[in-house]
């Protein structure tokens, strides 16, 4: 770089810099430290059916622009997971994460597909399919990633999916309702939440508007029909504090935060909320009265590696300090909870996805004793640890040996 480059780059950040000091708002809530130890409730895998995964991608998802964005973000091209199979991306974000000195374990979640008029998988109408069986089987290869399940409720064999899952590893359940076409509201589900109740399996579900897949039927996410499983007992963590969007004129999260009143055992989690197409959610979710003690850490991997994420979006709040401090921080999961926590997110937030999980694993029958030991030893276990031969992903009841769907 010459002379002249050199000194226009270095008045514009002197510029910049001077910029932000006088605009400088602040962050939302004052600054605390943040503990190492956290653990990420929400975190995607995907894959195109490489290895006999049994994942499954539909072609008009593999046709649109949004699958390029997906595999970049992701950190590997088509080819690669043709060549190593699907579990390529789990072994890397296992990796980026196990690099982390904030994150310590992250809830990789499976995605079921839609289901026809006779319970079976609809592959017709299914966007995309991770199954239950790759994400288990993911989380016994590694021990910093948590199995989080998922399962359509119009399944047949929906109560046994759901048993199966429990019984090898489960944190917690995972929907999209508005590409699973799933009405939470629905009365057919009363025997699936009891279900989630008696397993003491969390359900995570996204809420609000849906964008990152084309055609999606946004009624399915309104808030007030989470209030079916909340009356019931199921422990529900509406994603993204169902920011973005609007259901009969009024907006989701105005909506979620009603049900905030009224049901104790709803959370949301604050993944995507600073994404620059949820500007303002983080703020709102950290400053509304209603979501105080309900929130919990998620990242939205892999969203984190898209331009929709930047520090530089939140330069007026953070201001140039804090701002570089963010920028200079190279692992992912480390940028996004150092951005998070430098604009005002409390140290209890990140720490209580890990208390929601543990209490879920502790609490129950007499008769789960063994289980919810093995859900405690996954949240312990040292690095380094790793599943014996026979563990989770040998023949569920979600596909073949193949990897095909059953």
């Amino acid at each position: 770089m010459n002379m002249s480059k050199a000194i226009f780059v270095a008045g514009a950040v002197v510029l910049f810099a001077a910029a932000l000091f006088f605009i400088f708002t602040g962050p939302y809530r004052p600054v605390a430290a943040v503990a190492p130890g956290i653990i990420d409730i929400h975190c995607h895998v995907a894959g195109i059916g490489a290895g006999g995964s049994g994942c499954f991608v539909s072609k008009e998802l593999r046709a649109n622009w949004r699958f390029g964005i997906y595999l970049r973000s992701f950190g590997v091209s088509e080819k690669e997971l043709s060549e190593k199979g699907d579990m390529l991306l789990a072994d890397r974000i296992s990796e980026l994460a196990a690099k982390s000195r904030y994150v310590e374990k992250v809830v990789l979640l499976a995605l079921d597909g839609a289901v026809d008029a006779g319970g079976a998988l609809d592959a017709a109408r299914t966007q995309l399919c991770v199954p239950d069986e790759f994400v288990a089987a993911a989380a016994a290869r590694h021990p910093n990633l948590l199995f989080g399940a998922s399962v359509n409720p119009y399944r047949k064999d929906a109560l046994e999916r759901l048993v199966w899952a429990k019984k090898n590893g489960a944190v917690l359940v995972k929907w999209i309702p508005s590409i699973m076409a799933i009405d939470p509201a629905d009365k057919k589900l009363v025997p699936f939440y009891r279900k989630l109740v008696e397993l003491r399996l969390p359900l995570l579900t996204h809420a609000g508007q849906e964008r990152a897949f084309p055609g999606t039927r946004d009624e399915f996410c309104d808030p007030d029909k989470l209030s079916l499983p909340l009356s019931l007992g199921v422990t529900v963590i509406a994603a993204h504090a169902a920011a973005g969007g609007s259901y009969a004129g009024e907006r989701s999260t105005d909506r979620l935060a009603r049900l905030m009143l009224k049901y104790p055992n709803l959370y949301a989690d604050i993944s995507s909320l600073t994404q620059l197409n949820k500007y303002g959610g983080l703020k709102e979710a950290l400053t509304r009265p209603e979501f105080s003690g309900r929130l919990l850490y998620g990242s939205d991997f892999p969203y984190l590696n898209t331009g929709l994420v930047s520090p530089w979006y939140y330069g007026p709040a953070l201001g140039p300090r804090r701002l570089l401090s963010v920028i200079r921080t190279a692992n992912i999961w480390d940028r996004d909870v150092l951005l998070k926590q430098q604009l005002g997110t409390p140290a209890e937030v990140f720490a209580r996805s890990r208390q929601v999980i543990l209490k879920a694993a502790r609490s129950g029958s007499g008769r789960d004793l063994m289980l919810r030991q093995r859900i405690k030893d996954e949240l312990t276990r040292p690095a380094g640890f790793t599943h014996g031969p026979g563990g989770p992903g040998n023949g569920g009841p979600g596909m073949t040996a193949s990897g095909d769907f059953k």
